[in-house]
């Protein structure tokens, strides 16, 4: 069925594509509070955050494409460098085709709609396998299109577990996008190897924050508690590592354990919700428990909060840690910060690049040169300086990872452009009855070309000069 689909929505022109994801973007604002009730039922999320995270970020991707896209996808006229004269060269973007999308349960609207709008935008149709963890938000994306889209079948939801998934890759899919951990994303791009099928994989992140000594310490703090414990610490670019210079190591400790202190958990209305998935509190308790035995303090939280129902945690600050601590080498993706004292700005980026992972990064400082110089050297996809995990929420900015982070880009440009397939297309202008290169080959054509490449090539105009006369 998306292959047939796939036949009448990727001839249509943008501007029909566009109309038709508006109108589905439109169906989603009428029925919000639907999505954000789906979305908390399913992850424990407070209403707030869902709508921010997941329909909010959803409804402004779908307005850059809707802006950009069809500039973006039109040909594009490339220089056909010595052969301009007698040729004309183009980039064209065409759809792939039908592109599976496996998406996860942290963020299972907006980490779906993401490849799916992309996708879609470009002319490709999808199949969609969620999260078996939060399948009634993949099967609500399902409800959207079906209903706003005026073209069957341009999405086909499917349910299940990993089985489900890796039939849906070996299916015959044109690309498939995967978000999720980096174990299972090295599964997905073996099964999709197997018959040379393209992979976007979105993957985990352990991502460090470098606070310097000149940083606005009252706003690195607030940075730190929301990076970290957002969604309850579940989210690939949480902050999960912080290093600090000494200088002002204890004022920050000081008070992001203060503010942790000060988060509200438990009812609707609060800050953070409950984590998700019962696997996933019991290795943040794994972790925790690893990194107290080697001597980590904890500051503050470290316990569930069973007053408050199975899946609750405190927001958990820690210090006294280093990288011989699971906490500190792999992902935690729980309500936990370990804290870093460093001697100075070098130590914090070769502690702070000392990962497999590179998805995301933060740095804080006064300086706007000592930001930039650092984020530089950090090895991540992405940086944000003074700020954190909002790089996602910038549309026009390509989001992926770096090292074991992930293969590809979404978002930006680069996110539509990513499930094109580009084509070279070359005319010639004029219709000569032969070419220099073709048979027979001309008498003296060796010499005649070596003096062209020459000229073309030597640098500076003296050699270019004796190319042309000698050869």
């Amino acid at each position: 069925r998306a292959r047939a689909a796939f036949r009448i929505w990727g001839r249509l022109d943008f501007g029909e594509r566009r109309e038709q994801m508006l109108r589905v973007r439109d169906l989603m604002l009428d029925r919000t509070d639907d999505v954000v009730a789906r979305v908390c039922d399913e992850t424990g999320k407070t209403p707030f955050e869902a709508l921010f995270t997941e329909l909010f970020i959803t409804a402004d991707l779908i307005d850059f494409y809707a802006r950009h896209g069809d500039k973006t996808l039109r040909p594009q006229r490339v220089n056909s460098g010595p052969m301009r004269l007698t040729k004309r060269s183009f980039k064209v973007y065409e759809p792939l085709g039908v592109v599976a999308v496996i998406s996860p349960w942290n963020y299972p609207f907006s980490l779906t709609m993401s490849p799916v709008v992309s996708a879609l935008f470009a002319g490709n149709t999808v199949v969609l396998k969620p999260s078996e963890v939060t399948p009634l938000v993949g099967v609500l994306v399902g409800e959207l299109f079906d209903k706003g889209c005026d073209y069957p079948d341009v999405v086909q939801v499917v349910t299940g577990g990993g089985g489900a998934g890796s039939a849906l890759i070996g299916a015959g899919v044109e690309k498939v996008c995967f978000t999720g951990s980096v174990a299972t994303g090295k599964k997905v791009m073996a099964k999709a190897a197997e018959t040379l099928t393209p992979v976007t994989l979105e993957l985990g992140g352990k991502d460090p924050m470098i606070v310097l000594d000149d940083a606005d310490i009252e706003r690195a703090a607030s940075g730190a508690v929301w990076g970290a414990f957002s969604n309850s610490g579940q989210t690939c670019i949480a902050i999960e590592r912080a290093y600090v210079e000494a200088g002002v190591y204890d004022a920050f400790v000081d008070k992001v354990v203060a503010k942790a202190r000060a988060i509200r958990q438990g009812t609707s209305n609060d800050d953070v919700g409950s984590m998700t998935f019962p696997p996933q509190l019991e290795l943040v308790e794994r972790h925790l428990a690893d990194a107290v035995d080697k001597g980590a303090k904890v500051l503050t939280g470290g316990r569930r909060r069973k007053d408050l129902g199975d899946m609750w945690f405190e927001p958990t600050v820690l210090v006294d840690v280093d990288h011989s601590m699971a906490i500190m080498r792999d992902e935690t993706f729980g309500p936990v910060l370990p804290i870093v004292k460093v001697a100075d700005e070098a130590e914090a980026l070769r502690l702070a690049n000392d990962s497999p992972y590179g998805l995301s990064s933060s740095v804080w400082t006064k300086s706007d040169d000592r930001g930039r110089r650092v984020a530089g050297q950090l090895e991540a996809g992405n940086v944000c300086v003074n700020d954190c995990l909002i790089s996602y929420g910038v549309s026009g900015l390509p989001f992926g990872g770096a090292k074991e982070s992930g293969v590809g880009r979404t978002h930006g440009i680069e996110g539509l452009t990513d499930m094109c397939r580009v084509k070279a297309v070359v005319e010639d202008r004029f219709g000569l009855k032969r070419e220099l290169q073709w048979y027979p080959v001309p008498p003296g054509g060796y010499g005649l070309l070596k003096r062209v490449t020459k000229l073309l090539y030597r640098r500076g105009a003296a050699n270019k000069l004796r190319a042309l006369l000698k050869g």
